[in-house]
């Protein structure tokens, strides 16, 4: 059996209804620098308000940062940093996906550490230092069932002017305390709820074939994927189905507790870095069905994806191929078999440029697939892959 390390240092309120029970908390700071979106919902919906109320019954001083783009940037990062410290916040509330909390966590690192966050950024235009200071205490409150931020390290920002969309991860931007409540999630729209709840599964599926898996994290793996699979459809088709929206938030926290991505979250993070207006979990989706099937079909995963297949309602799975109609079925479920490389922007020419910066943008691990990819196996993933 593998070594590994399971740090999980997150207290979490998990449930419908717990957002009532944030002002009860012992809360890690005085002022909070309250992160949302640029958009509207949590304002529009009351969860901001709701919010705000629980800090001020929890005697905690607060100020607003409503700036983050749905591809959060470096700028928004320094930009709510530079608001922390005017206001003379000593710790962050991310109110949001997981845009906002990847962008909440680096605010906090940037509240206590100089220069700028792409000075601490692995990528390749990144200044690769390790930051001195611990990031300021965090806060999350997840309002959509994706990413898993609430519970992991992991940021994922974008540098327009470097091209480059990668992963900012420090201990110290763990969350101390997260609130997953699902009365958050029922708003979401249903073509965003898809998009989330499959950036869940593929967290989940890109663990269970990495070659460096372990027992600890296929266990959460493997019950994410089976939730996901069963619930995600209904909540799709229903939004204001709780018991699917609550099995969707638990498997979204499921995935975040042990996340061995790799390299498709890569070659996605590609995609999203040249064109901004891509959502993630649409991104994955596109490259799905060709990045499992060059797997399947050269036989390197068998087990994992029969495991996989079974998790999805597949009594007796033959063979890796199992699993990619299981996948192609979930998709065609969400009506997002028809989603298009092309209508994101992206040419067919682009996609010669991206195998060589897989190895330069920080996404997953791309040592850990069944099978060493080259870059003309990259290419030929995107090309199969492109509409």
């Amino acid at each position: 059996m593998r070594q590994f390390v399971f740090d999980m240092p997150t207290r979490v309120l998990f449930g419908s209804g717990q957002l009532s029970n944030l002002h009860r908390e012992a809360l890690p700071g005085r002022k909070a620098l309250v992160v949302t979106s640029n958009g509207t919902s949590v304002k529009k919906f009351g969860y901001l308000g709701r919010v705000e109320k629980e800090l001020d019954e929890a005697g905690v001083a607060h100020a607003l940062f409503d700036e983050v783009r749905a591809n959060p940037s470096s700028k928004n990062v320094m930009d709510g940093a530079a608001r922390a410290k005017a206001e003379g916040c000593d710790f962050v509330v991310a109110l949001g996906g997981g845009s906002v909390m990847d962008c909440a966590k680096c605010i906090a690192l940037m509240m206590t550490n100089p220069g700028d966050i792409w000075d601490y950024s692995l990528s390749a235009k990144g200044g690769k230092k390790a930051a001195p200071n611990a990031a300021a205490p965090i806060v999350c409150i997840t309002t959509s069932a994706g990413t898993g931020s609430e519970v992991d390290i992991a940021s994922v920002i974008s540098n327009d002017e470097a091209g480059e969309k990668t992963g900012i991860f420090f201990p110290s931007m763990f969350p101390k305390l997260s609130v997953v409540d699902a009365d958050l999630m029922m708003s979401v729209p249903p073509k965003f709820t898809a998009y989330q709840g499959m950036d869940a599964f593929f967290h989940a599926s890109e663990t269970v074939i990495n070659r460096n898996v372990h027992p600890m994290a296929e266990m959460f793996a493997l019950k994410t994927i089976e939730f996901v699979a069963k619930y995600l459809p209904a909540a799709y088709r229903n939004g204001s189905n709780r018991e699917a929206r609550e099995y969707m938030a638990l498997a979204n926290t499921f995935a975040g507790y042990y996340m061995m991505c790799t390299s498709a979250h890569t070659m996605e993070h590609l995609m999203g870095s040249a064109h901004d207006s891509l959502v993630h979990g649409a991104g994955l989706i596109m490259i799905a069905h060709s990045y499992y099937s060059f797997f399947a079909e050269r036989k390197a995963a068998e087990e994992p994806m029969k495991k996989m297949a079974r998790a999805m309602g597949v009594e007796h799975p033959a063979s890796s191929m199992d699993f990619i109609r299981a996948l192609d079925d979930l998709i065609a479920s969400l009506d997002c078999s028809d989603l298009k490389m092309s209508e994101a922007g992206i040419t067919r020419e682009e996609l010669k440029g991206f195998p060589k910066k897989v190895h330069e943008v920080l996404g997953g691990d791309i040592t850990a697939d069944p099978l060493p990819l080259s870059d003309a196996d990259y290419l030929a993933i995107y090309e199969a892959a492109y509409r």
